[in-house]
């Protein structure tokens, strides 16, 4: 995987160390494996895994000063994606992969012991249900690939976030439609400014962008809202 995944990197401005390349590696060989038995990822050629798996979750590394601070969440990790190659590539950072599936995170955890990752955390919940208690208000980034329509999305990630920290949703071509929509969302749970960078992925020509949201003041306790109400009547 590597042999795509390190040129992409390197056309997008981000190096790894041999440390971190291999540990990559050593991450989607086992990805690979639990695949066979477990719903992980529907993409199977190599040269695209690496894009659009590992390439993208690392994007924001390629846009300075995206990524600060000393503790980063990723909400509904699914098989790691983006939190993860983030952690693995920025091991200064502390790393908190959360998910409500735990055979997911049961997977996770053997890949961190097995790779000796000691900058992750793991947690099995909702999150609907983890943001209203003690990992509220407690992170510098929030990150969420495919998981929700951006109204829904923030309601899910904005709540974790410190004032001054930020969310940063990975979207694609409809990112700016989202945002627009988003308008509601943002000023009710406390989001600020909003900047969309787009990314450009390896060669390929995939419209993906970054969403990034401050977070400007506190969410209101009312949200977010009880599990499953988000996306059945987004903001």
């Amino acid at each position: 995987m590597l042999k795509y995944l390190l040129p992409s990197l390197e056309k997008m401005g981000i190096t790894l160390s041999q440390s971190e390349a291999e540990k990559l590696e050593a991450y989607h060989k086992m990805l690979l494996e639990a695949s066979k038995v477990m719903n992980l990822t529907a993409i199977t050629d190599e040269s695209e895994m690496a894009d659009r798996h590992y390439a993208d979750s690392l994007s924001p590394l390629a846009q300075a000063g995206l990524i600060t601070g000393g503790s980063l969440i990723d909400v509904g990790t699914g098989a790691g994606f983006p939190g993860l190659p983030l952690a693995i590539a920025r091991p200064d950072i502390s790393v908190t992969l959360l998910d409500s599936l735990k055979k997911r995170l049961d997977f996770l955890k053997t890949v961190i012991d097995a790779l000796n990752i000691t900058n992750v955390t793991l947690v099995h919940a909702r999150a609907e249900d983890a943001a209203a208690g003690e990992l509220r208000g407690k992170f510098d980034i929030v990150v969420a690939r495919a998981v929700a329509p951006l109204p829904v999305l923030l309601e899910y990630t904005l709540p974790f976030a410190a004032i001054g920290g930020a969310v940063i949703a990975y979207k694609g071509p409809s990112a700016e439609e989202e945002l627009e929509s988003a308008g509601n969302a943002l000023a009710k749970l406390g989001g600020g400014g909003a900047k969309i960078y787009d990314c450009k992925i390896g060669s390929r020509d995939w419209q993906h962008k970054l969403v990034y949201v401050k977070k400007t003041s506190d969410t209101p306790r009312a949200y977010p809202r009880k599990a499953g109400t988000p996306s059945k009547t987004p903001l």
